[in-house]
């Protein structure tokens, strides 16, 4: 054979190494798939205005949506390559253990019992358990006010935020349950509930919504660590997830979406975390 088209051959046959190496991801690994397919499908919550909102429109907005496009985009997926699902509060490791999602980024707090079946990325996010109450409403001060006067405390089904209320402040409320957050909204705006409690960013995206009807207390009495949920065994991925919420967070991207999704409430945005790995 001629040097020049072995010389050729053997240019092409490097090329096609390298290609091949390139784009051999493995697709059962979160880092995987996104660079092999470009997609990724991540659950949100649907009815958490300020974290997490599906709008009329189909589109999808909040801080943790922006948290999941910017983590996303740092694994080499841009936006029309996410799927977003709904993360619902009994169903957040059924989807990862199924493989329903990929990632779960949903006020999703990093407990112990959790650990034992999936794996966390954060905390991203440091929350309290707080109360939204009416705007004109002074009796509620906080969750040892809620001790008299009959008065209605309002959660969502399979939480245990409002249980905790009067386990360890108020054993004398009502409790009421929905199955979503915004159906204690519209009971308390009903004045059929005195109150609602929930994370204090959740209930602060409420009060953006409505700043002339609803306040936050602002008498946080919980710690809840949020984190970005994902299948076990998969550290590569873990560190490539980590290193992109550590960019969001050292880019000022952190905030800005904060004041953006929350600021309206008067919310006092916190100083971010120290991720964890």
């Amino acid at each position: 054979m001629a040097l020049a088209p072995l010389r050729a051959l053997v240019v092409a046959c490097s090329a096609a190494l390298v290609l091949s190496s390139c784009s051999t991801g493995d697709d059962t690994t979160v880092a995987g798939k996104a660079d092999s397919s470009s997609k990724l499908t991540i659950a949100v919550a649907y009815d958490q205005p300020g974290l997490g909102l599906r709008r009329l429109d189909g589109s999808y907005r909040g801080f943790d949506v922006d948290v999941a496009r910017y983590v996303a985009g740092e694994l080499g997926v841009d936006e029309s390559g996410i799927t977003f699902t709904e993360a619902t509060p009994s169903e957040r490791e059924k989807l990862l253990v199924d493989g329903a999602a990929d990632l779960v980024v949903s006020s999703y707090s990093i407990t112990d019992k959790r650990k034992e079946v999936i794996d966390f990325v954060g905390p991203y996010f440091v929350a309290g358990q707080d109360l939204l109450v009416r705007l004109t409403d002074e009796r509620i001060t906080g969750p040892e006010s809620l001790n008299s006067g009959n008065l209605k405390l309002c959660s969502v089904a399979n939480t245990t935020s409002a249980q905790y209320v009067k386990d360890q402040f108020a054993q004398s409320v009502q409790l009421v349950e929905y199955p979503n957050f915004s159906d204690c909204v519209t009971a308390l705006l009903a004045e059929q509930v005195d109150a609602m409690t929930t994370d204090d960013v959740i209930l602060a995206g409420y009060a953006a919504q409505n700043p002339e009807l609803l306040r936050v207390v602002n008498r946080p009495f919980s710690k809840e660590e949020y984190g970005i949920g994902m299948r076990r065994g998969d550290p590569t991925s873990k560190a490539k997830v980590t290193a992109a919420v550590r960019k969001m967070i050292d880019t000022g991207e952190w905030r800005k979406s904060l004041e953006a999704n929350v600021g309206a409430s008067g919310y006092p945005i916190p100083d971010p975390p120290t991720l964890v790995g």
